[in-house]
């Protein structure tokens, strides 16, 4: 049985919850050209931790161009003037000849797409309905692509940082932010500052189009390859009627395989302007320093002319339940979300307490659920709170003695206990020491405390995140029964529940069985796709991008990858056969 802290250490906990502030000492700075800057010094170890967030995710985007924010996360890592080529010149008029052509073959999608809608063709991507110019087009764009591609120096800012003694390289795209970050040592700052602000002011969108192709690619083997993918897509849509987080961050494929340089650019222009960037330094150096250096190098930039639009959009009161049904090669589920609140509103503390009293070992639905009716073997609750709007999810899978619709009622059941009764004082304090201990644990790591800085900077301010210790504080059991009966109703819930599909007729492919077994049903739903495609080309041109990409995963992904280039390998040679 796992030891709860008493009072006495709850007390303590609780006591010291307003000096958390206190041990960040953050000190905030504006450069001349609106960025702002968050520099708190760590003398303990010779490193720092240094990144950028800039304001911006899918939740910006427009219907047409979704995906846009995900596509600078690559676009980012392309280089600048200086770096990530051999001939600087070259490479841009190559650029500019590229854009160009992709202009004709837009004109001639345009056609196609034209065709489609009245039914004269089906698919605009079968390459037997190009015309002949669209074909010449291609063909001349390809052979612009591998001209550049010869003056290319493959992830040059990458080496360039190792070869420095900088570690974890890396950006990520949520509905709100974008993030880029790495570890470099504490005599390395005025490199970061250098290679960061060159990024942002001289940053070459190279290998704009065929990168678009890595995107679908990152698409298919993420989302549609994986079991659950496009259902979790699907769902999220359903979800948010109106609201932007209808769309998934990596955007819809035909948005993907369509944006050109001209809207990047506007995008980049509005977007990643300095005035909508936050930069934020953990570590061993001297603020006084920084901030010379930061305004030197960043303060060049020149303040963006465009004003960052409003979302405005928000999602109408839900009228009614929302249900989805679907089946998937896997473990049968029920998903209810509720829509919630955003990470700066008054109730996101008692609704993230809310989660926690039911999440957990020794959460309510684990303890009824699973220890006591013996009905599920997973159940979960959580609170998910974003920039505009939160997500209240409850989650269970049936035993295999039982079926969603037993697990169903009993998750609504537990939330109804809570909403009629309450929650007790002992609930109340075992989830503030354990938030509050996590509050003090994302502390410890510089990469971690810059994370939730930019975590906060991209939802409201870093002060948000100081603060959340005295608003959990401030949470009473009054409060934790008042948002279960507001939030989580019927009318404003949406369930998705998964049945597990029946597994096709005949003995199971022998080299699928020697897959890691995480990677099994995504190794099984490509292969479904695949037996589905009966156009060679696409076959080839999905097994030659997935070649590019071979080298680049993770060693852990290496072996799907693999076997999913030889099963592409001999599909198209048994069509070619034919």
């Amino acid at each position: 049985m796992p030891i709860t802290p008493g009072r006495g250490i709850l007390a303590a906990l609780v006591a010291a919850a307003p000096l958390l502030a206190q041990t960040v000492p953050v000190k905030e700075h504006t450069l001349s050209n609106g960025m702002r800057l968050l520099l708190v010094e760590r003398h303990d170890e010779p490193t720092i931790a240094a990144g950028w967030v800039a304001r911006v995710g899918s939740a910006n985007e427009n219907a047409g161009a979704t995906g846009m924010a995900h596509f600078f996360e690559h676009m980012m890592f392309k280089g600048t003037t200086t770096i990530g080529t051999k001939d600087a010149k070259r490479d841009a008029e190559i650029n500019a000849l590229q854009d160009k052509i992709q202009a004709g073959i837009r004109e001639e999608i345009g056609i196609l797409r034209e065709k489609q809608r009245r039914g004269e063709i089906s698919d605009i991507q079968d390459p037997k309905v190009r015309s002949e110019r669209y074909q010449q087009l291609l063909k001349d764009f390809d052979a612009l692509v591998k001209e550049q591609r010869a003056i290319i120096v493959k992830d040059e800012l990458a080496l360039i940082y190792k070869q420095a003694g900088a570690t974890g390289l890396n950006a990520n795209t949520s509905n709100d932010r974008t993030y880029y970050h790495i570890t470099v040592p504490a005599n390395k700052l005025e490199l970061w500052a250098w290679m960061e602000s060159d990024r942002l002011k001289n940053g070459v969108r190279r290998e704009f189009y065929s990168e678009r192709d890595v995107i679908l690619e990152e698409r298919r083997q993420s989302v549609d390859a994986t079991p659950t993918g496009r259902i979790m897509e699907s769902f999220f849509a359903m979800t948010w009627e109106a609201h932007p987080y209808r769309w998934p961050v990596l955007g819809w494929p035909s948005d993907i395989s369509q944006v050109n340089r001209e809207v990047a650019d506007r995008f980049f222009a509005t977007y990643y302007a300095p005035n909508n960037i936050t930069a934020i330094l953990v570590g061993d150096f001297k603020s006084d320093e920084a901030i010379q250096m930061m305004e030197r190098y960043f303060g060049r930039i020149s303040r963006g002319m465009n004003a960052v639009p409003a979302v405005l959009t928000t999602d109408p009161a839900q009228v009614a339940p929302q249900r989805m049904d679907a089946e998937a090669e896997s473990t049968p589920m029920v998903f209810a979300s509720y829509k919630g609140v955003p990470s700066v509103h008054q109730d996101a503390a008692a609704l993230d307490i809310l989660g926690s009293v039911l999440n957990g070992q020794s959460g309510r639905l684990i303890k009824e659920l699973v220890l006591k009716q013996k009905s599920a073997a997973m159940a979960q609750a959580f609170n998910r709170t974003q920039k505009y709007a939160g997500s209240f999810f409850v989650i269970g899978a049936p035993t295999p003695e039982k079926k969603n619709e037993d697990v169903e009622p009993m998750l609504y059941a537990e939330i109804e206990k809570i909403q009629k009764d309450g929650i007790t004082d002992q609930e109340l304090q075992k989830v503030k020491n354990q938030v509050l201990a996590d509050s003090f644990r994302r502390l410890e790591s510089n990469g971690g405390l810059a994370a939730q800085l930019a975590e906060a900077e991209g939802a409201g301010s870093y002060k948000d995140f100081l603060a959340e210790p005295e608003m959990l504080k401030k949470v009473t059991k009054a409060d934790v029964q008042r948002v279960a009966k507001k939030y989580l109703t019927p009318e404003n819930r949406s369930v998705l529940t998964l049945r597990r599909k029946a597994a096709p007729a005949g003995p199971e492919d022998p080299e699928l069985a020697k897959l890691p077994e995480q990677f099994r049903a995504n190794a099984k739903g490509a292969l479904a796709q695949m037996e589905k495609e009966t156009d060679v080309a696409k076959l080839k041109e999905g097994l030659g991008q997935m070649e590019a990409q071979a080298d680049k995963v993770p060693p852990q992904v290496k072996p799907l990858i693999e076997f999913l280039m030889q099963k592409l390998r001999a599909r198209i040679q048994k069509l070619e056969a034919k």
